[in-house]
């Protein structure tokens, strides 16, 4: 479970979210990515060669802020550690992709995999260490 059991419901039900990182210079950079769940851990899929990918590698401390898509807005924060998953990631990449088009059956083009290593795409983990928000909010 991450969180209490309201944060990690709202977790599980919720797919956007913001990611912040730290630059070299300790400044914040931030996100919006598309995430999904696996046990207890986080993932979303960028490029190597982003802002985000780059940062964690050096940096593996990271926020990511799940949100409401409408209102009141709740929000469940997840601070952790990353780490930036770049074999075996085609099987990940359809998980996202099925819960993004809300279908389970969705299958991938035959080239997907091809796709994937065309753009350079990677799969961030977030391991929670504390977690904040309100998931509620105004409900």
């Amino acid at each position: 479970m991450i969180g209490t059991p309201e944060q990690d419901a709202f977790l599980t039900s919720h797919r956007y979210a913001v990611v912040t990182t730290l630059r070299a210079d300790g400044s914040p950079a931030s996100s919006v990515v598309f995430y999904a769940r696996k046990g207890d851990e986080l993932y979303f899929s960028t490029t190597a060669d982003r802002l985000k990918a780059r940062t964690l590698r050096r940096d593996p401390r990271i926020v990511l802020t799940a949100l409401d898509e409408g209102p009141p807005f709740g929000y469940v924060a997840v601070e952790g550690s990353a780490r930036v998953q770049e074999d075996d990631i085609v099987d990940l990449h359809v998980e996202l992709n099925r819960a993004f088009r809300r279908d389970p059956a969705w299958q991938p083009p035959a080239d997907f995999a091809q796709r994937l290593a065309a753009e350079g795409r990677v799969i961030v983990w977030v391991s929670p260490k504390r977690v904040s928000g309100l998931p509620q909010r105004g409900r």
